[in-house]
């Protein structure tokens, strides 16, 4: 599985972002998705995961403001964040795993390249 991560950028506090995964393989529905984050200077921390049924998991400082989705035709999971605050700069990665929606980034077989979420005025 590859996956191509987009969607990042520089938005205010408050604001929103709607993060992309792209994955490639045939396969695409027998793997969970994960999302994880990065900021400077710390370690890559779990943000959220989506199962093979669309069961979601949410690390607790993003629940409520973060949804993730899954379009199983189109190979694609969303991250939308809303209510963006300034703790959620990070890089952020989405990565699959067959293990279901787990939360350790051990369990993830497949990692895709970055998107930068810059929260700041």
């Amino acid at each position: 599985v590859q996956l191509q991560a987009s969607g990042g950028g520089l938005v205010q506090p408050g604001g929103s972002l709607r993060l992309s995964c792209a994955a490639s393989g045939r396969t695409f529905f027998n793997y969970a998705l994960g999302w994880f984050r990065q900021a400077p200077g710390k370690e890559r921390e779990f943000v959220a995961a989506i199962g093979w049924s669309g069961n979601t998991v949410y690390t607790d400082a993003v629940k409520g403001r973060f949804t993730f989705s899954r379009d199983n035709a189109k190979n694609m999971v969303y991250l939308q964040m809303n209510s963006l605050k300034p703790e959620d700069t990070a890089v952020y990665y989405c990565a699959a795993s067959s293990r279901g929606a787990v939360t350790t980034s051990r369990q993830y077989e497949y990692w895709g390249q970055g998107t930068l979420v810059t929260v700041s005025s």
